[in-house]
């Protein structure tokens, strides 16, 4: 089926309908807001969103985003919630109820329990004479001039409006809450989202050899250790001093040069101001000098002592790249 002649025109017009809805609520953020804001931060319950149809598949995203930036809440289906789930609501807990419209049945019939029960009622409506809007607490005004579908009935343009809310409630939290990188990493421990907040080079460069040659080192010897230890590259030490490093690049283009390679030792084909990194180091932090060099690995140190090698393979392994 061939598209329509005039659908690039159709998705910009529905693009800009949209725009125009989240621009919208930048005259809609008042006074509750803060005080929601503020309540939310005192809260020692958890924050409870709920709603039905698309509104329930928002609240569902708001929930995941809170949880995820330091502030513990739960979803909760508004249908389900008058057929015995309103159990999940504790004492200290504050609802959230989405609506666009802020009449539909099932948010007539739940918003009486929720006063009954003596829950502290946030209303995110797209209607602030509703039902909800006038029986909430406080209200989030999520008020879109027209939805994006032509026909003006498809939630399209009020859910990205909700979705935005959310994000803005989410980023006041987390910044009023001093939220940081490493409390991103506690909740994010399993994604590679946490891993670049968390995982350190000592993580990684341990489950590697110590390749390590002298100065004074054949070339033969250089090969071998290389090759036996996979790295693609050897660090040349006196003693336990940093003389330089030789990597597969550096046997190449000695063999390139030299016609023989009898009497050549280490010292005479190894790069002399190697890239080294400290142990503590975050691995992304590594990657990056990597890249910056154009290099696969950095020689890992120690309260500037030799400890091995990280390469590049590590961090593709643990999904860093």
């Amino acid at each position: 089926m061939e598209a329509p002649l005039n659908v690039l025109e159709t998705a910009k017009k529905t693009l800009q309908i949209e725009l125009d809805g989240v621009s919208g609520l930048l005259s809609k953020l008042n006074n509750d807001f803060v005080v929601i804001i503020e309540t939310i931060l005192q809260l020692r319950g958890r924050v409870i969103v709920t709603g039905v149809g698309k509104s329930a598949i928002i609240a569902q995203k708001i929930v995941a985003t809170f949880n995820s930036t330091g502030t513990p809440s739960v979803f909760m289906h508004a249908a389900d919630a008058i057929h015995g789930d309103l159990g999940i609501i504790q004492d200290e807990d504050l609802v959230i109820c989405i609506s666009k419209s802020g009449n539909t049945p099932e948010i007539k019939v739940l918003v009486p329990l929720l006063r009954l029960a003596g829950s502290k009622l946030i209303g995110m409506v797209g209607d602030v004479d509703s039902y909800l809007a006038r029986n909430a607490d406080l209200v989030l005004d999520t008020t879109v001039e027209r939805e994006a579908c032509p026909l003006n009935l498809a939630p399209t343009s009020s859910t990205t409006a909700q979705v935005v809310m959310g994000d803005i409630m989410a980023v006041c939290l987390l910044e009023s809450r001093g939220f940081s990188s490493s409390d991103f990493a506690r909740y994010h421990p399993g994604g590679t989202l946490g891993k670049r907040l968390y995982l350190k080079v000592s993580d990684l460069y341990i489950n590697n050899e110590k390749p390590k040659v002298r100065p004074d080192a054949s070339i033969r010897e250089v090969i071998i250790e290389i090759t036996k230890n996979r790295l693609g590259a050897v660090t040349v030490l006196l003693e336990d001093q940093i003389c330089g490093i030789i990597t597969d690049g550096d046997i190449r283009r000695m063999m390139e040069k030299y016609e023989t390679t009898a009497r050549l030792q280490a010292k005479d084909i190894m790069y002399n101001a190697p890239r080294t990194i400290e142990s503590d180091e975050l691995a992304v932090n590594a990657l990056a000098m990597m890249r910056a060099n154009n290099i696969t690995q950095l020689i890992v140190l120690e309260a500037g002592i030799y400890k091995g090698i990280i390469h590049l393979h590590d961090l593709l392994r643990e999904g860093i790249i």
